[in-house]
């Protein structure tokens, strides 16, 4: 039995107390009763006691689970030719590091510098960056989530290119400074040994050869080191002799170097577009040089210049021409080509270009050993956005089809939804209409990048995600086991005719770019019916179907806006509620006549849609096809208001949205609009407000409804903040003013129901003395100002800044504010209320109701609910001719803030699920009279009589939540989320066969509460909000899981169950998989005569601190790393940690082994050379006499 929870009574009591004392509601909206069931016996105390809640904070612990996309603004590329494992590091620190498909890791350097350079260990399962804080770190990649071993941060040099030779354990690092250090790989630390750039270049020469941009040993003699300065002077220094061989000069600067596998030649790429060729025998000049996109001059001149050949490889074949692939390098004069890779193949040349300029590349070898003919087989080309494989097996250079789910950024994201244990057969239905849109043209050969190794794990319970884009276009992810591949696109745009260039203007003046924007999804998987709302103000209904169909789109036309008739500008000497009317009424001349001139000009449009339907039969493919699409209209001039909320309901057959200026509710079966009304309008009598007619506020040129992002400015109330999205947010695109918080039924006469939960009297109305100002004047006037477009770009750019500048004090009135006190003046209200969420369910309308019936529970932006009924035909044979009545109830509850979202629960605590239909086939060929029928799914509460005599009703605002009981409407449970900020996401999920309220915070708080009575169950700052991405894209799903768009090309997913938290380690890919080392192929006798001495090179005899010394400390310091650590930490608890504590130390007592093995072999060749080398010195001087030595 649950014991009666007297905190809560305080925490409630103390929430309302100020309250009362100033005539409003604001800790609850039904007062007193709401916290306490005293005065409501009965139906309030009995659920008290009956409900057992099983989720403690045990159940719950946040922890990232994967991240899915393209790396964002990649800098490096590494590839490991054994393991087959591809490494990126990015601007932002992050490395991604990607095998076959399903294994997909990301770590993240904790200085957040970005990566210069990634060099694996080949087949050690490390892999070593370099970073622009000049730092080097060891990553050991042999566990599941790789942690760094070492690093060692340079103080005084500036780190600009690295080398490490296969199989060596030393790595070369040159400098800005044009020297040479070394790094022993094991111990991270300095060798004393160093290649000062002094001693490199000629002592005849004035100038500084510049930083050091190229490193590699030759692969003829691993004791030559070949030294590129970005002057153009390439040095090839004797490490043994610590002497320079050989110097070459070239008059334009070098950017990379390649070496031909015999080890005798080098080729260079320069920032003039020339390849030169060099032989080590004349260094003195390129015994070729090539400027391949150069025009051949006609009096046989040079060449001309072309841009700079960033990088080029150079890669020999046994059987055929080698290949010389490079980037960069095109002419000067065509400026408009794309970025293009380049291909030389004995004669021929291929140019590809690419949709996205290249950051790097990699040719892909069957080889490890640089000393062998290399066989390339593919390329890997990293671009800006995007990641291609190029087969060069075949000679039309096909791609790879790339396995990774790499294209969400493909159009910007604008929105997200999620959902997790979903019907299992949708997942091949969407994939198998999906598949047959795929594109063709791909390389035949199988994926190359095929390291690592994963598993399925225990989650077997199906997930999708579903990405709304900025040009239209929605797509559907299967997102099960931490997975993501995607199954089916669906292109909005397609029911639109296109705009032509030079028209459009008169029609699609919303918006400038972007007009198919997705700017809310709604889904119900049951029936499979989707429903998007785009930023044209638009909303498309969509129903699934296997069969192709040709048929026209029917669409309907809403009136939602204040009408013109309704404006009486309030004069001067009748307009006594304001204070301050003399200083007000110039901005409402000014601005209404703004309005005037478009009248006057013959220009103001009226019931026209923001874009046109195709009005002809239209061919759908299998998959989603539109039902019909519902459009909002401009008014009197006015454009429509951006759409803020939106639900659909199969079983019901409506489709409901809102905006600010009020609620549309459409019959999607028989396509007529049931309901077009105002906010104000929805109350009737039960108006909780008595409104004050106000002036718009000077200077408001704020666009302003981001109805999840308003309060932004209270975090940074001191100077202007640039905050970068992905997505254009809708404050940049909607004009209605934010709905600011308005007082609790301020005037006298209110008399207020605290039993109920809002406000009864018949005097609270929307009028005073004086001229009626209506809201459509206020917002005409607020979003109007000359030459101002209606709505700018819709867009959602992946780098967009947006200011919020919040410094004057002016600034900082009009700033979004959420936080204010309940003594504002009614001068600082705005009399626009948006529709900020929908929720259909079986509920009970009001008070009185005996039996549950079909709702809309309707929430806005000033907190208020209202509960409209739904009179539905009494037979399915009358759905499609009998009208659907939508009347409201008259029953009203407050919350403080906006209102979120919206839950049901059955008298025993249980979730109630919406109505829905099944799904049928709409183009089904064999539907008979039968199977016509619709099949329902009510979801009513328990059928039991005498435990379904009501229902819990969860609503959660931006400020608090709240539980009431039906149909006695009495406030059972109340909640206080925060007072300082404000929630951006709730939703209510189930986790462990319960159901909980999960919230995400503006402050980075997540959250969880108990359901039904609203106990902190979990409460972690996980993510401060510096970004409107991660507000617009937040959302949470059943069982534990959440995401949000963590930059513009990648989806971060997170859950907040401790189950997965302790089977995360099982459900990740094993980046590292015991492979052998391919043997090196026989030199043969005569090359290993005559091939240079390049395998009795010691390394460690030249580099080790007993040759070399030790270096300065004050060059670099050593920082130890957490090591294994971190992946024992992520799998701590139970088994699944000691396993993974025994596998780490399993690792390293192999390792230890390996080097036990290596030492062992090392001390029997030094003996065996000592032994052969006394044995010399013994015959040497065996007959001679001791007077002779």
């Amino acid at each position: 039995m649950k014991k009666f929870n007297f905190r809560k009574v305080l925490d409630g009591l103390t929430a309302s107390s100020p309250v009362g004392s100033s005539g409003g509601g604001s800790g609850s909206g039904a007062g007193g009763g709401s916290v306490h069931p005293g005065g409501t016996a009965g139906a309030a105390g009995t659920p008290r006691e009956e409900i057992q809640e099983t989720l403690t904070s045990d159940y719950f612990q946040i922890c990232k689970t994967v991240r899915h996309g393209f790396p964002y603004l990649p800098t490096a590329l590494a590839f490991d030719p054994v393991q087959k494992i591809l490494a990126i590091g990015t601007r932002t620190g992050a490395i991604r590091i990607l095998g076959r498909p399903g294994v997909d890791c990301y770590c993240q350097h904790e200085s957040g510098a970005a990566v210069l350079q990634l060099q694996f260990l080949i087949n050690e399962g490390a892999l070593v960056s370099a970073c622009a804080d000049d730092a080097l770190h060891l990553w050991n990649l042999r566990q599941k989530r790789p942690a760094v071993l070492h690093s060692l941060k340079f103080n005084r040099e500036r780190i600009t290119y690295c080398h490490l030779p296969f199989q060596s354990k030393w790595l070369y690092v040159g400098t800005e400074r044009g020297n040479t250090h070394i790094v022993n790989i094991e111990s991270f630390i300095l060798s004393g040994y160093v290649i000062m750039w002094n001693k490199a270049i000629e002592l005849s020469t004035k100038t500084h050869p510049g930083p050091v941009v190229h490193l590699s040993d030759s692969p003829r003699d691993e004791g030559k080191l070949l030294i590129g300065y970005e002057n153009g002077t390439i040095v090839f220094w004797d490490l043994r002799s610590k002497r320079a061989d050989l110097r070459a000069y070239y008059d334009e600067a070098i950017h990379s170097v390649a070496w031909h596998h015999e080890g005798k030649q080098f080729m260079c790429s320069h920032s003039d577009g020339s390849l030169t060729l060099w032989n080590l025998k004349s260094p003195n000049r390129p015994f070729q040089t090539t400027i391949p996109h150069g025009k051949v001059q006609r009096d046989g001149k040079k060449p001309e210049s072309c841009k700079p050949i960033l990088k080029v490889e150079y890669k020999t074949c046994k059987n055929s021409e080698p290949f010389v692939i490079f980037s960069g390098g095109l002419s000067y004069d065509k400026p408009c080509r794309r970025p293009s890779l380049t291909i030389m193949h004995g004669k021929a040349i291929t140019v590809l270009e690419m949709d996205h300029p290249i950051v790097d590349f990699l040719t892909l070898c069957e080889t490890p050993y640089p000393n062998e003919f290399q066989e390339p087989y593919a390329v890997v080309v990293l671009l800006e956005k995007d990641l291609i494989v190029v087969d060069l097996t075949q000679s039309n250079f096909p791609i790879f089809e790339n396995p990774y789910p790499i294209d969400i950024h493909e159009s910007p994201v604008t929105c997200t939804e999620y959902f997790a244990d979903c019907p299992p057969d949708l997942i091949p239905v969407l994939y198998s209409v999906g598949a047959k849109h795929k594109k063709q043209g791909y390389s035949n050969k199988e994926w190359p990048i095929s390291g690592g190794a994963w598993n399925l794990g225990a989650q077997t319970y199906p997930e999708i995600i579903i990405t709304g884009h900025a040009d239209g276009s929605v797509k559907f992810w299967d997102a099960s086991a931490i997975t993501l591949q995607m199954l089916y696109k669906l292109k909005t745009s397609k029911v639109f005719e296109k705009q032509k260039v030079g028209e459009g203007k008169a029609t699609a003046e919303i918006v400038e770019e972007d007009p198919f924007a997705v700017q809310m999804m709604y889904w119900c998987p049951e029936s499979r019916i989707f429903c998007v709302a785009g930023v044209s103000a638009y909303v498309i209904v969509y129903k699934f179907s296997k069969h192709e169909v040709n048929t026209e789109i029917a669409s309907l036309e809403v009136r939602l806006q204040c009408e013109v008739e309704d404006i009486i500008t309030p004069e001067p000497e009748t307009n006594p509620p304001f204070p301050d009317a003399s200083s007000q009424l110039p901005s409402l001349k000014s601005l209404s006549g703004s309005t005037n001139t478009v009248a006057c000009e013959g220009t103001m449009k009226d019931s026209i849609p923001c874009l046109s339907v195709k009005a002809r039969p239209v061919r759908m493919p299998p998959g989603y096809q539109a039902d019909l699409v519902i459009q909002l209209v401009w008014v009197d001039g006015e454009p429509p208001q951006q759409i803020t909320s939106l639900a659909v309901n199969s079983a019901y057959g409506l489709v409901a949205f809102g905006n600010c200026n009020g609620l549309a509710v459409v019959d999607f079966m028989q396509k007529t609009v049931l309901l077009s009304m105002g906010t104000l309008d929805l109350y009737g009598s039960s108006d909780p407000y008595q409104r004050q007619p106000r002036s718009p506020r000077k200077s408001r040129q704020f666009a302003a409804d981001n109805f999840c992002m308003r309060g932004l400015s209270n975090f940074y109330p001191d100077l202007t903040k640039r905050i970068r999205t992905s997505y254009q947010s809708l404050t940049e695109l909607s004009d209605s003013p934010v709905s600011l918080e308005l007082e609790r039924c301020k005037s006298p006469t209110s008399g207020k129901d605290h039993v109920n939960g809002h406000c009864t009297s018949p005097t609270s109305q929307s009028c005073s003395s004086g001229k009626r100002l209506s809201s459509a004047d206020v917002s005409r006037a607020n979003r109007r100002g000359p030459g101002r477009p209606p709505f700018r770009k819709a867009q959602s750019a992946a780098c967009m800044e947006i200011s919020l500048p919040v410094t004057t004090e002016e600034n900082r009135e009009n700033s979004f504010s959420r936080s204010r006190s309940s003594s504002v003046s009614s001068i600082d209200r705005d009399s626009k209320e948006a529709i900020t969420a929908l929720y259909f369910m079986e509920s009970f309308a009001r008070k009185n109701d005996s039996a549950v019936s079909s709702c809309l529970w309707v929430g806005t932006g000033l907190g208020m609910v209202i509960i409209l009924s739904l009179n539905l035909p009494a037979s399915d044979d009358l759905r499609q001719s009998e009208p659907v009545m939508v009347s409201p109830s008259g029953t009203v509850l407050t919350l403080k803030g906006a209102v979120l979202t919206f839950a049901c629960l059955d008298c025993m605590g249980t979730l109630t699920h919406r109505p829905y239909e099944v799904w049928r086939d709409p183009h089904s060929a064999d539907d008979g009279d039968k199977t016509r029928k619709r099949k329902l799914v009510m979801h009513s509460p328990s059928s039991s009589q005498d435990m379904g005599d009501h229902q819990f009703a969860v609503i959660c605002s931006e400020k608090q939540a709240k539980v009431f009981s039906l149909p006695s409407q009495t406030c059972l449970y109340v909640h206080n989320i925060t007072e300082t900020s404000f929630l951006l996401r709730a939703d209510v999920v189930t986790l462990c066969n319960s159901v909980c309220l999960a919230c995400f915070c503006a402050n980075g708080h997540i959250m969880t509460l108990s359901l039904p009575s609203l106990r902190p169950l979990l409460d972690i700052n996980y993510l401060p909000v510096t970004d409107m991405r991660i507000a617009r894209t937040f959302c949470f799903t059943n069982e534990g899981q959440a995401l949000y768009l963590s930059s513009p090309t990648e989806i971060q997913r997170l859950t907040y169950s401790q189950e997965m938290c302790d089977n995360l380690q099982d459900m990740l890919g094993d980046l590292f998989t015991p492979v052998e080392t391919p043997e090196a192929q026989n030199r043969g006798f005569l090359k290993g005569l005559f091939g240079g001495s390049g395998q009795a090179f010691d390394r460690e005899e030249l580099f080790g601190e007993a040759t070399a010394g030790k270096a300065s400390r004050s060059l670099a310091q050593h920082i130890p790393g957490s090591g294994g650590i971190e992946g024992v930490r992520g799998a701590a608890g139970g088994v699944i940690g000691d396993l993974t504590r025994a596998r780490i130390a399993l690792d390293e007592r192999g390792q230890k082994l390996g080097e036990l093995d290596e030492r062992t072999a090392s001390m029997m060749a030094s003996a065996e050379a000592f032994s052969k080398h006394a044995h010399e010195v013994m015959l040497k001087y065996k007959d001679k006499k001791w007077y002779q030595f």
